[in-house]
Order: C-alpha cells, then structure tokens, then sequence
C-alpha cells in the first residue's frame, strides 16, 4: 500500500501522513529525522504563501508504520515539545508527530482506529468502515486515469531520487576536492612538502591529516 496525504481541515489544522513499510534497522534509525524534516517542509510551504511565522497552522506529521519504530509495544507513539525541566509543561509550537504502529497492542486503541490498523496489517476489512475502504480501494486501482497518475508519481519520485544522488555525489566531489586543496595549502605553507606527496598516495594518512588540521 502507497499512502501519502496532505489535507487541511475545516479548522485549517494541516496532516501530513505516510506509510512505512521498510523496517529494518537504517530506516527506523532515519524515522525521528524523516519527520522533523516533514515538519519543515509544511511550515516553509506555509511561510512561502506569505504568512508570518506567528500564522504557522497547527499541523500533525502522521507515520502510519507496519513495524514496531521504537520497539515499545505501543499502537501509537506522540511526540511533542516538553520542558526538559517539567514535563508537564508544553512549547505549545502547534506540531505533532505521530507514529502508528500496526504490529502493537491494539487493545486500548479507539474502534476505528483499531480497525484501520488491523486492516492495514491483514489486508482483510472486518467492519463497516474498513469495507467501505477496501471498495474504495479497489475502485481506485481500477480507475484508468488514476493509475496513469500513479505511474507518473512513481516515476517522478524515482527521477527525483535520482537526482538527488547525482547531485549528492557532485557536492560530495566538490567537498572533498576543497578539503585536500586546503590541506596542501596548509602544509605548504609549513614546508611539509613530503606530506603532500604521501597524502596523496595514502587515504588513512591523509585522514589523519584532515583530523591534525581539523578540516
């Protein structure tokens, strides 16, 4: 299941929700980051509209995960800013983050969100309003337009990807290229001229160079 959703209610509070369904161990370390940085991009697409930051709308991050991220058992994990120094008392900034977890105990959990979950993790609807969303499910995947949408989001994302790492990679080069000039600078200036010449030949000693000059 793909599900990525952006809505403003009628109270003009803004959710952002996803799934989750890659549970190994570099994911679920990237997960905290993954929100904070959702949680940017909608404030920076609410200030890019022209509103002021004390205007910024109440918003949730949603992670609707199929694996447990913080390996506590629970159904739902919420984070909010607190005082370190009282607990009790919020920041009260106006953004949530909540993650779902389709694998916990889902005992305590309200009736549809209960049943959400369970649907999600068997793929067999048992009430009502799960029902309803496995028909419209289906009716989606079987609408024409919106699988050729589907296909073009799918492959947008990947040339994004895709250009992300190429990009990645040129900075990367470009980084690197500015440390090692800036070392040979450094230690031709300290007539180090042997340096120079074993760095370049030798990746540990010259890392041992970068950590001496503290590039």
């Amino acid at each position: 299941m793909r599900l990525d959703v952006y809505v403003e209610d009628d109270k003009s509070s803004i959710y952002n929700a996803e799934m989750q369904q890659k549970g190994d161990e570099e994911n679920i370390r990237q997960l905290p980051k993954r929100s904070r940085y959702y949680q940017g991009m909608i404030d920076l697409n609410l200030i890019e509209k022209g509103l002021p930051y004390t205007a910024l709308n109440t918003s949730y991050v949603i992670f609707i995960c199929t694996f447990d991220p913080f390996g506590k058992g629970n159904y739902q994990y919420t984070f909010r800013a607190l005082c370190q120094e009282d607990t009790a008392f919020a920041l009260e900034d106006g953004s949530t983050r909540i993650f779902f977890n389709t694998k916990g105990n889902l005992e305590e959990a309200p009736e549809e969100l209960r049943e959400l979950l369970q649907y999600i993790e068997t793929n067999q609807p048992e009430s009502m309003f799960t029902k309803q969303l496995d028909h419209e499910v289906k009716r989606a995947k079987q609408n024409e337009k919106w699988r050729r949408e589907y296909m073009k989001e799918l492959l947008h994302d990947f040339d994004m990807k895709e250009e992300g790492r190429r990009e990645g990679k040129e900075e990367g080069r470009e980084e690197g290229k500015q440390k090692v000039n800036l070392l040979n600078q450094l230690l031709a200036e300290q007539n180090r001229i042997a340096d120079i010449i074993r760095s370049a030949q030798d990746a540990e000693y010259q890392k041992k160079l970068f950590e001496e000059f503290q590039i």
